[in-house]
């Protein structure tokens, strides 16, 4: 009995150090059965065993200590995902490869200190999604301002003066030395979530190079719609009335500022960023600053 159990004994004390020693194997997977278009968002399942500890490297220049992490992909390729199980020095590792699709459409991410929203450009005003993009590959838009927000109207940004601008600073007048011929399109309007050229009042109503507005606007009733084809003596369609009475917008505005993207992610951080507390400038009293990229 005594030879039994020490023989027991020794076989946990085996174990146990053979356990101890295990090298980690690291294994992952991502569903794989939906196309992924860019913007992607990725959730990586886990599935190594006898590791401590894990690096993800996503193959964009991003990387993760989380066990089961969530990455967003906002260009097309492929990319090779690397994941390093760790346990008391000894690493495993398991390489995979994920393709992203580019998007149909041109689409870009404004990134604010408020939120995150994703804007479909137009290909129906081409030379003003041409000029966006090219500002934001330039990197032309990074650490602006929205400097005039008014609540039940719009946020405005793109000027290049309001970059570490000062509290009491005169924004609104600066762009990138060049105007756009306006592009006017009948089924594009002041919707909320509307991204819209800003200009001066100039009488071939020309945009600003780089100033531009996304729509925060009101609900507006039949009865105020009627009133403003009467004033303006245009048509709203069926389709632009019952956005404008679900939705809310800016109807005022059609057909006199290019409406050139619109919002179809993050119509909540209008929201927040137009209800922010401003001085008499409309400038948020907390700067609101914004990053803009193109997602390809």
């Amino acid at each position: 009995m005594f030879f039994t159990k020490k023989i027991f004994g020794l076989w946990a004390v085996l174990a146990l150090l053979l356990g101890s020693c295990a090298k980690p194997i690291a294994n992952f997977n991502y569903n794989d059965t939906k196309v992924k278009t860019a913007p992607a968002k990725i959730t990586f399942e886990n599935k190594s065993k006898k590791a401590e500890s894990y690096e993800w490297d996503f193959g964009d220049g991003k990387t993760s200590s989380e066990e089961t992490p969530t990455h967003q992909y906002f260009k097309s390729g492929e990319y090779t995902v690397t994941l390093k199980a760790i346990k008391e020095g000894k690493i495993s590792t398991k390489n995979k490869i994920i393709k992203i699709d580019a998007p149909e459409q041109c689409l870009v991410e404004i990134e604010t200190t408020m939120g995150t929203m994703i804007v479909l450009l137009h290909n129906s005003t081409p030379n003003h999604r041409d000029n966006f993009i090219k500002l934001t590959e330039e990197g032309f838009y990074d650490d602006l301002l929205f400097h005039r927000v008014i609540n039940g109207f719009m946020i405005q940004g793109g000027d290049p003066n309001s970059r570490n601008a000062k509290p009491n600073a005169q924004l609104g007048n600066g762009g990138p030395g060049y105007q756009l011929m306006p592009e006017f399109v009948d089924s594009l309007f002041h919707v909320k979530g509307a991204l819209c050229a800003a200009r001066t009042n100039n009488p071939q109503k020309k945009s600003s190079g780089s100033q531009f507005y996304i729509v925060h606007g009101t609900q507006l009733t039949d009865a105020q719609l009627d009133q403003l084809e009467k004033r303006k003596g245009c048509k709203f369609t069926p389709e632009q009335r019952e956005m404008y009475k679900t939705y809310g917008g800016t109807p005022h505005l059609d057909k006199d500022y290019v409406v050139y993207g619109r919002v179809i992610s993050g119509l909540e951080v209008i929201d927040k960023i137009a209800s922010t507390p401003k001085n008499p400038a409309n400038r948020p009293l907390e700067d609101v600053k914004m990053k803009i990229r193109v997602i390809k």
